[in-house]
């Protein structure tokens, strides 16, 4: 089993890097690598969607970024305790028409000893904006350290 750092129990700076690190994964849109972060026999609930296993987060991620198109997504820790993350976030997208949203959403995650997620659970909404209205400017692939976070955003 490959170790993840940082490691649970998780302190204020280490569980920040994690959902720092989840945020570079999930802008880099490679269901490849995402997939890496969580557990062989990892359980989610995204939306309305359960699925069960790697496996089956990659084909859902491969599906996402299918739909989802320009994807620039913002993580925020809202609170941690021993192996459990819970994170705020927000992030924007174009349909295949050129509508675009605004999604917003909490996650609660929890940890292996080895640092790889084995549960997430989100709850997300979408919301139509107009495309004068997108806030999360950069080019696609990591948000720039210096690119305003999500409270900074007004989020």
């Amino acid at each position: 089993m490959s170790s993840r750092p940082p490691l649970p129990p998780f302190t204020a700076e280490t569980a920040a890097q994690k959902v720092r690190l989840a945020e570079d994964a999930w802008n880099s849109r490679d269901p490849e690598r995402i997939v890496l972060a969580y557990s062989e026999d990892t359980h989610w609930r995204n939306r309305a969607e359960f699925l069960d296993g790697r496996d089956a987060a990659r084909l859902f991620l491969q599906r996402k970024w299918g739909r989802e198109l320009d994807y620039r997504l913002i993580k925020e820790l809202w609170t941690y305790a021993g192996n459990r993350i819970a994170v705020r976030f927000a992030y924007e997208w174009h349909d295949d028409s050129g509508h675009w949203f605004r999604s917003y959403g909490n996650e609660n995650w929890r940890f292996d000893d080895a640092g790889l997620m084995t549960h997430r659970h989100a709850s997300i909404n979408d919301t139509p904006i107009r495309e004068d209205q997108r806030r999360l400017h950069w080019p696609l692939g990591r948000r720039p350290d210096d690119h305003p976070g999500l409270s900074d955003c007004g989020f």
